[in-house]
């Protein structure tokens, strides 16, 4: 069972849950950017939620069914999905028999759709996961044109259940980061007063942004440390960019912040010219 790629579409990549737990040995942890949706595909093709899917960044992906037919889901940034030419559901599940055609289109909204497929994409793990890391290129290679992806056994079919409901969009919320005395007395207030716009340059590494400068009240040399998923590193330029899945494991610029990691998911889903706001995390008041 496998599918051969015929578009891989602006950029396509394999990921599952990701490599936690090896920043100590300089891997990063890589994984699905929007780990609810990646979940909810695996979830309605019978699969266990760490199974590999395709991650696409605004469509473009191109597939045919070989070997046999496949259970499969699109979920993410809602796209359109057809079947050799014709329109399939969006977020349900759809058999696609064998030697069909499978089209991901541009999404409506959103940057990144997922495709899953009953028994997962099972190219071989490295370091105990088949997802691809674009900053260190650990893991498989991004998704070419011509590929052959295995497909794995299928442990059940889809069946009618109760789905989750997707998280809902809202301002990230953040607690202080590690430094964020080398800033001003109100550089979190600054941070949360106005939204900040999404520059063209983000990727799976970062989601940098462009609005109200952080001024820093300390200006020596920061030693190189390390970054956790969500931290809100701020470079010379005073305008913060929010670490992903494939942030490197360490930084020599100041974390004024982090963002909570149930919100990360939105980075994912942000286009350039659009807004993000941040909001002081309730919770993280409470403990402090």
């Amino acid at each position: 069972m496998s599918l051969r790629v015929l578009e891989p579409g602006p950029l396509t990549t394999v990921q599952d849950r990701g490599r936690p737990g090896l920043a100590h040995l300089g891997v990063p942890r890589a994984g699905a950017l929007d780990p609810p949706a990646a979940r909810l595909g695996n979830r309605l093709v019978g699969n266990d939620a760490g199974r590999a899917v395709l991650e696409t960044t605004l469509g473009g992906l191109v597939v045919r069914a070989e070997g046999r037919g496949h259970w499969i889901a699109v979920t993410g940034a809602p796209c359109p999905v057809l079947v050799d030419g014709v329109a399939r559901s969006f977020g349900e599940p759809e058999w696609i028999g064998a030697g069909s055609t499978l089209h991901l289109g541009v999404p409506d909204s959103g940057v990144r759709s997922y495709l899953a497929v009953a028994g997962g994409i099972d190219v071989a793990e490295v370091l105990g996961s088949r997802s691809t890391d674009t900053l260190a290129w650990v893991g498989p290679p991004v998704v070419a044109g011509g590929q052959l992806l295995p497909v794995g056994a299928s442990s059940q079919a889809p069946r009618a259940l109760d789905t989750p409901r997707l998280p809902a969009p809202g301002p990230l919320r953040i607690s202080a980061g590690p430094q964020v005395d080398w800033f001003g007395a109100e550089a979190l207030e600054t941070l949360c007063q106005a939204p900040y716009v999404v520059l063209g340059d983000s990727n799976r590494v970062g989601l940098r942004l462009a609005g109200a400068s952080l001024e820093r009240r300390r200006h020596e040399e920061l030693a190189s440390q390390g970054m956790v998923l969500g931290a809100v590193q701020v470079p010379p330029s005073g305008e913060p960019v929010v670490f992903l899945a494939d942030h490197p494991t360490t930084g020599g610029y100041p974390v004024v912040a982090v963002v909570r990691e149930e919100d990360l998911w939105q980075c994912a889903q942000r286009r350039p010219g659009e807004r993000v706001r941040f909001r002081l995390d309730p919770e993280a008041l409470c403990a402090g």
